[in-house]
């Protein structure tokens, strides 16, 4: 799965992406113009360091999430969004997306809209989006009815499409549809914006997340709520620099700083719960190693993960405490 993590600029978004790859050497894309980093992350799990010490294997392997860092949307005070196409192409490559949006001050990093308004932030990107999704509903219904036959197929998708437009028209998101999966299998090859997943992280600095106060709680929290959005708070920065610190230095700043669980620990359960996504694990002298199944797999299936043949010649599952 390919995580996308989006916003404006200056949000702290590249920031979070060093965290999450445990990379220190990416600085932000801006405007539209740099290259998109991408990189992996291990989903923490301590089911998995506690069975890498019982059998002390050769190699142990967490699961991964891939990262993409989108560079920022580009929104001015005077509505100037040059970049957006290349934003939104970037985005619709994601298989889900994590829209950071700023609550930090800082006189050194200057928002694009001079002021700190998380809401507005996360409104002007969705907005953004749904509107790319009804230009493409437009384009694709007038290629159609251009064309010198229209089939009975064609008829059925310009249907369904009418629908989504509908649906979009009146700011709904297409995720939200209640869609039959050969309706959802037909609008696959759209990728559209609004059909993704998503979940937003709100960058706070150390004072905000102490007192777990920030300019704009409320509205966030209410527009998160009615977008059927999850919420994560992070402080992002400080957080990456507990990250490079030795084990022991790490516990007593996080305890410090209140912070009870690492952010990529957080995010990595968030990801996993907006994608029905759980592990399960094999052991051995060779290999201890998380494998990345959805939700409600069956354990043939499972195996299956592992090697075909497994799943073939598959004999029974047994529990163990």
């Amino acid at each position: 799965m390919k995580i996308g993590l989006i916003g404006l600029n200056q949000t702290g978004k590249t920031t979070l992406f060093n965290l999450l790859t445990g990379r220190g050497d990416v600085s932000s894309s801006t405007g539209g113009k740099g290259a998109t980093n991408v990189g992996t992350g291990l989903v923490p799990d301590e089911r998995v360091e506690f069975l890498s010490e019982m059998y002390n294997p050769k190699k142990t392997t967490h699961a991964r999430i891939e990262f993409t860092d989108v560079a920022g949307f580009p929104m001015s005070s005077d509505g100037r969004n040059s970049g957006a196409s290349r934003f939104l192409n970037d985005v619709r490559h994601c298989d889900a997306l994590v829209h950071v949006v700023r609550a930090f001050e800082s006189d050194a990093v200057l928002h694009d809209l001079d002021s700190v308004d998380p809401e507005r932030d996360l409104t002007a990107v969705e907005t953004e989006m749904l509107v790319a999704d009804l230009e493409m509903i437009e384009k694709r219904i007038g290629r159609i009815k251009a064309g010198k036959k229209v089939t009975k197929e064609h008829e059925a998708e310009i249907a369904l499409l009418e629908r989504c437009f509908d649906w979009l028209d009146k700011a709904g998101d297409i995720r939200d549809m209640d869609l039959s999966e050969d309706e959802l299998t037909a609008i696959r090859s759209f990728s559209f914006l609004t059909e993704k997943p998503r979940l937003a992280v709100v960058n706070l600095d150390e004072g905000q997340w102490s007192s777990k106060s920030w300019p704009g709680n409320e509205a966030l929290k209410a527009l998160c709520s009615k977008l059927n959005i999850p919420l994560v708070e992070l402080c992002v920065d400080s957080e990456l620099e507990i990250s490079r610190l030795q084990d022991e230095d790490k516990a007593l700043f996080m305890e410090d700083l209140g912070i009870s669980c690492p952010g990529i620990e957080v995010l990595s359960k968030a990801v996993y719960e907006l994608l029905g996504l759980i592990s399960f694990l094999t052991v051995g002298e060779d290999e201890v190693r998380a494998w990345t199944i959805d939700k409600g797999t069956i354990a043939k299936s499972a195996a299956g993960k592992v090697h075909s043949d497994i799943e073939r010649g598959f004999i029974r599952a047994e529990v163990v405490k």
